[in-house]
């Protein structure tokens, strides 16, 4: 079985015009888990907390993914084209050589609250050409393999005895792993994760009880980092509802100055003198990520 290796309390910081988020993975360089870069929680029902949102900004390098549980947001690219994410929903977004987007609030009072986290890209694949897609809840297939139990499969696969739940992303090279869990009280899971896999629990809702040679608990915003090999199981002593985020590593280096990821220095300079030069997003016409079909 999966064991506890580190836990990540997140802490309350400032982004975009002022959006109060939860962060744990990616405080720091070293609070990171290859590929996962940054993890953001972002919730309140206070319309000052969220309302000045994410205005225009670039990003190179990487992938986001935003996971809207509530409320309403309105993504525009530097094309021009518009996304709407709501309750439910999933963007996810490949930045690839560049792209310059906004995120802004559709509400003006009443609960927000998400997620978005960063998903690096391999070297051979940060220059490629921008993509994105919005993946409405009814295109995201829940599993209930018992009583008590749903997995929400955002990308990757979960199987249980002979049944086959595949989330609408597929394909990548990390192999990523995405599922929003929910067990009621007195439950327990068992789910298999990829040797080799990094892979983390955020529970946001109550707390986790992680199931190995002894019984550790993951309280509510935290970042659970897990040991490389084995199952993962759990168990809920109160009602819980949690991210498994899990992915294969990618082992380059990790260059970062804010919305830029690359793998060296030199690159970081390149992406800012683009960006500068109004060329960072030279050459590319932001397209579509084929979904695979819910099954």
């Amino acid at each position: 079985m999966r064991t506890l290796k580190q836990l990540i309390p997140a802490v309350t910081v400032s982004d975009g015009a002022g959006v109060k988020i939860k962060r744990s993975l990616g405080q720091t360089p070293q609070l990171r888990l290859d590929p996962f870069l940054m993890l953001d929680c972002f919730g309140s029902e206070q319309a000052n907390d969220y309302i000045a949102g994410f205005p225009a900004h670039p990003h190179r390098g990487f992938e986001t993914v935003t996971y809207m549980l509530d409320g309403h947001m309105l993504h525009e690219d530097h094309l021009g084209n518009k996304g709407h994410l709501k309750s439910g929903g999933v963007q996810w977004m490949t930045a690839g050589r560049g792209i310059i987007h906004s995120e802004m609030p559709q509400q003006e009072s009443g609960l927000m609250r998400g997620f978005q986290l960063w998903l690096n890209l391999p070297a051979a694949e940060k220059m490629k050409d921008a993509a994105y897609v919005d993946i409405t809840p009814e295109h995201i297939p829940v599993a209930h393999p018992a009583q008590g139990i749903s997995v929400k499969v955002i990308a990757g696969t979960y199987t249980y005895q002979q049944q086959r739940w595949a989330g609408p992303i597929q394909g990548l090279s990390t192999e990523p792993l995405y599922f929003d869990i929910h067990l009621v009280a007195g439950q327990n899971l068992t789910l298999p994760i990829p040797d080799g896999h990094n892979a983390l629990l955020y529970p946001y809702e109550g707390e986790v009880q992680l199931m190995s040679t002894q019984q550790q608990r993951i309280p509510s915003h935290h970042a659970a980092v897990l040991s490389l090999t084995g199952e993962l199981a759990i168990s809920a002593e109160q009602d819980v509802k949690l991210l498994l985020l899990a992915a294969k590593p990618i082992n380059e280096p990790i260059v970062q100055y804010g919305p830029f990821v690359m793998n060296s220095v030199d690159e970081i300079e390149q992406a800012i003198r683009d960006y500068q030069q109004g060329q960072l997003t030279s050459g590319t016409s932001p397209s579509t990520i084929k979904l695979h079909s819910a099954s």
